[in-house]
């Protein structure tokens, strides 16, 4: 199978002026954890609910004068829609991550695929995924 047949095809988004304050409203209003951030259609990088409470609140910052840039991953872990799930597993174990920027062969966001789609799939793959990830946590 493979990972567009299983990825979430709508995908909300930050720019990387997009404030702190505004992804966790718009993580909150979409009831999501992860916005891929992007410039020109292109994933620059990835800000997470986590990075929003320990990059700036916990550090007193100003969420609202904080841009998404400034606390983003930079490394993306991503996949292409038409690789195999296993192998997207693969890259999420080695990469210790729950979830990837999915692309297409022009390299534009195409979605997102978390462990939950995986455990859709195959609860022994997320369960390798999820024990990866935890590794780091």
């Amino acid at each position: 199978m493979q990972v567009k047949e299983i990825m979430t095809r709508i995908v909300e988004f930050a720019s990387p002026t997009t404030s702190a304050k505004e992804a966790a409203h718009q993580m909150h209003e979409t009831h999501v954890g992860v916005l891929p951030v992007l410039d020109e259609d292109k994933v620059v990088g990835m800000i997470t609910d986590r990075d929003i409470c320990c990059k700036v609140v916990a550090t007193g910052h100003s969420a609202g004068r904080t841009p998404v840039s400034e606390i983003m991953s930079t490394e993306v872990a991503t996949c292409f829609d038409d690789q195999e799930i296993s192998e997207a597993t693969d890259i999420m174990i080695d990469k210790h991550v729950r979830r990837l920027a999915v692309v297409n062969k022009a390299n534009h966001l195409v979605g997102i695929l978390s462990v939950d789609d995986v455990a859709r799939d195959s609860h022994d793959m997320a369960s390798s995924v999820l024990e990866s990830a935890a590794q780091l946590h």
